[in-house]
């Protein structure tokens, strides 16, 4: 192991019309091969002002060199972002994920981390760099729910890296992003739009979007249902699975993993699916293939779903949107924002809240209306009274 020395470090500065102090100090490593050496590293402390002048930047340095002086900060991994990437997240982390997950994080980690972070040292990303880096994919004109997905799958890798001893704490916590709302609104059918939409459908699509709109269900969570999940008696379905291309797992989070009644609709609908099942043990899916396989729901989406919305010019919407209509109903109903999240599965109340419910333009209306009649239970009549005014 590398001997540890007391250290001053390097102060100087750098720039001609931008005058920045610059630091320079040496810090022990953790090499590829496991091994302990010391490398150069320097960081720039802020511009040259009076009230930063060298005191001020040699009190900065001197606050970054004490805990390596006391011995108090254990050594940092030397590989950069993509060799970790590579060699330890996408072969031990990315295997463990839902398909879906893995290949969302795969997209973000291609076409945003690794440009920006992939030749750096794992160690000197800092959190006034990732802040930075969101900021300008702000800038360039992502939405942001798609800059907390980029620092979603970065805060990822690098909690690996600190739970693996790559690193010391995840500079990726803690970051402010602001509005999180996506750029395009997402699509949700009204009550008559789904009164239109369901007797058009064959089956078993009618009775997916029936149970879906009804329940609240993610498409993942409905196709992966068995009939041992099903309590036709009580009236109630047991969310303990998940199947995303084809692959069966746990549901999305530990708060989805739940049991979500049934109404006297739905409950009729299942049983009705079940009269028509070929296979009826308890293991068997309630909705699947002759071969006893998952639905493809993306295949239902673009060869039944879509076609029959098309058809009757209602808008193109996705397996989710009838989550999104559930949540919405459930507040047009008056329903608390506590029992939505435990029907809809979200671990997160701001979720609930802000993503899933969507202001209905009639429920706007009767409560401005009911707004008036509190302030003026009879109408008055004010054009009357100014054209009175005027004549007068």
């Amino acid at each position: 192991m590398a001997r540890r020395r007391y250290q001053d470090g390097c102060l100087f500065i750098r720039g001609k019309k931008k005058k920045k102090w610059v630091a320079r100090w040496r810090e022990d490593v953790i090499q590829p091969d496991n091994t302990i050496g010391r490398v150069m590293r320097s960081e720039v402390l802020g511009p040259v002002t009076k009230s930063f002048n060298q005191s001020a930047a040699r009190e900065e340095l001197e606050k970054k060199l004490r805990p390596i002086n006391q011995g108090r900060q254990r050594p940092q991994a030397s590989v950069s972002f993509e060799k970790f990437v590579r060699e330890q997240w996408e072969r031990a982390a990315v295997p463990m994920m839902r398909p879906s997950s893995a290949r969302y994080y795969g997209i973000q980690v291609r076409c945003h981390l690794l440009p920006t972070f992939g030749p750096q040292r794992l160690s000197t990303i800092t959190k006034e760099s990732v802040q930075l880096f969101l900021i300008e994919k702000r800038r360039s004109g992502l939405s942001g729910s798609s800059v907390h997905g980029i620092r979603t799958a970065l805060g990822k890798i690098l909690q690996v890296a600190v739970d693996w001893g790559y690193l010391e704490q995840n500079v990726a916590r803690g970051i402010r992003l602001g509005d999180r709302s996506p750029k395009t609104e997402r699509l949700y059918l009204a009550a008559p739009e789904v009164s239109r939409l369901v007797p058009s459908l064959p089956e078993p699509v009618r009775t997916l979007v029936v149970v879906a709109v009804l329940s609240g269900l993610r498409i993942g969570e409905l196709l992966a249902l068995r009939w041992k999940s099903l309590d036709l008696i009580r009236g109630t379905m047991q969310v303990r699975e998940s199947v995303s291309e084809g692959v069966f797992g746990l549901p999305k989070t530990k708060s989805s993993r739940r049991d979500v009644p049934m109404s006297p609709p739905v409950r009729e609908t299942l049983l009705a699916q079940r009269a028509r099942a070929r296979q009826k043990e308890p293991n068997d899916l309630v909705f699947a293939t002759s071969k006893q396989t998952p639905l493809n729901p993306k295949n239902l989406l673009r060869r039944v779903l879509r076609p029959a919305c098309a058809s009757l010019g209602l808008p193109l919407i996705t397996w989710h949107s009838f989550r999104h209509t559930h949540a919405t109903l459930l507040g047009e109903v008056g329903e608390s924002l506590r029992t939505a999240q435990a029907i809809l599965g979200h671990s997160d109340l701001e979720t609930t809240l802000n993503v899933y419910t969507h202001a209905i333009p009639e429920s706007q209306r009767r409560a401005v209306g009911k707004v008036a009649e509190i302030l003026f239970p009879n109408v008055p009549k004010f054009a009357e009274a100014a054209q009175s005014e005027k004549v007068n």
